[in-house]
């Protein structure tokens, strides 16, 4: 790979953005590309589709035909309350392939005891989330059932275009949860990206089998982000 190629990838990398490379079969060059960056919009489908399901991809460009490869961030998953269904999801995340971290500043659940291996930060989401920021590689999921620790990276997650946020309650704690964000300011559109009652409708009772559930829905919705989302022009 050409010295720029590998320039683009590290710079997509340490930004944990996405990133593709068109290689031309037929004159043997390539071209790297990081998201949200300028390239022919004929070139737009093939792209991405590749972005989508982040395998590689063949195809003919400009009657050419192309090799492209991609580059995405590890997938995390931030869970935000150190409850009995998160340390399932502590055991299932890391065998799909999710990098996790658990916030929760309640110190009485949020142990090593209880989440050996696991990084864990007992503190308030409103004190790690700006130093630690999410993205659009980040699944969040808000388990608590308390507003006052939920609300914040539930909004900090729609502001930052988490590919899911999702939120452990029924339907009326929903309800609730939703006049609370309409009266921060928070817009109907994004309100609607949040997956609640959260999880897979599997009739889950178990935490292990909630877990399960949200674990399916978080893996559904990484592999079928918009289209829309995953072109890399601005």
């Amino acid at each position: 790979m050409q010295l720029p190629s590998l320039q683009k990838l590290n710079e997509a990398r340490a930004a944990r953005r996405a990133a593709v490379v068109v290689n031309d079969l037929s004159s043997g060059r390539a071209q790297a590309f990081i998201e949200r960056e300028d390239f022919p919009a004929e070139w737009d489908a093939a792209i991405s589709e590749t972005l989508r399901s982040g395998r590689p991809n063949l195809a003919t460009l400009d009657e050419r035909p192309v090799f492209i490869n991609v580059y995405l961030p590890p997938p995390r998953l931030v869970v935000i309350g150190a409850v009995h269904i998160t340390q399932a999801l502590a055991r299932l995340a890391p065998v799909a392939g999710f990098d996790m971290t658990i916030i929760d500043p309640r110190t009485a659940f949020a142990t090593v005891e209880r989440f050996e291996g696991v990084e864990l930060l007992a503190d308030w989401p409103e004190d790690v989330l700006p130093t630690r920021p999410l993205d659009r590689y980040t699944a969040l999921a808000a388990v608590t059932h308390d507003p006052k620790i939920d609300d914040y990276p539930i909004r900090a997650a729609l502001d930052a275009g988490c590919f899911y946020v999702g939120a452990l309650g029924s339907r009326k704690t929903h309800a609730s949860r939703v006049e609370r964000l309409r009266a921060a300011g928070v817009s109907e559109e994004a309100i609607g990206r949040i997956r609640a009652p959260i999880g897979l409708d599997i009739g889950a009772a178990s935490p292990a089998e909630i877990a399960i559930a949200v674990l399916a829905e978080i893996i559904g919705a990484l592999r079928h982000r918009d289209r829309r989302e995953e072109g890399l022009a601005a």
